[in-house]
């Protein structure tokens, strides 16, 4: 039976080895905070790490991940929330509906491991994915405040300006 290794433990399934990532992690092994949105790698609901790196796991065939290979879903990046972006977006109040969230923390992750303090260039590059509610301008600054860059006091001023407005 094939393995693979998700959040630190190792796991069998039973999928075709055709099948896309997403569909192991939410069918086979129940996890179900990596979200399907196009299934053309184009939204980034379904972001996961394989070995650190962002991957759009809607295309990613499970056969393409080796036993060897470490994925981490939005259920791993930190389990009890305390990860400083989890931290981030709940400060900022990012999601609005949430659903594009988990693979936006994902790639947010994998920005912030890779750079450690980035800039709104490196941000716009990293930060491909779709969010319909458009809540890009809370993503970007939950990224700043979780990497102790840019004026968190501003960051701060327009968001309590947002909630207010709401």
């Amino acid at each position: 039976m094939p393995k693979i290794h998700v959040n630190g433990v190792m796991h069998e399934h039973d999928a075709v080895p055709e099948t896309p990532l997403l569909w192991v992690l939410r069918e086979k092994l129940g996890l179900t905070g990596t979200k399907y949105g196009c299934g053309m790698a184009q939204c980034g609901a379904c972001t996961v790490h394989i070995d650190g790196v962002a991957v759009r796991s809607c295309v990613t065939p499970v056969s393409a991940v080796s036993t060897k290979q470490r994925v981490t879903t939005i259920e791993g990046l930190s389990p009890d929330g305390n990860h400083p972006l989890q931290k981030a977006w709940v400060d900022l109040d990012v999601p609005q509906c949430g659903y594009c969230q988990s693979g936006m923390l994902m790639a947010a992750a994998a920005l912030l491991k890779s750079k450690k303090r980035p800039t709104d260039a490196d941000i716009d590059e990293s930060i491909t994915n779709i969010c319909r509610c458009g809540t890009y301008n809370r993503v970007r600054a939950a990224i700043k405040q979780a990497a102790g860059v840019g004026n968190v006091a501003a960051i701060n001023v327009v968001h309590v300006r947002q909630r207010s407005a709401s």
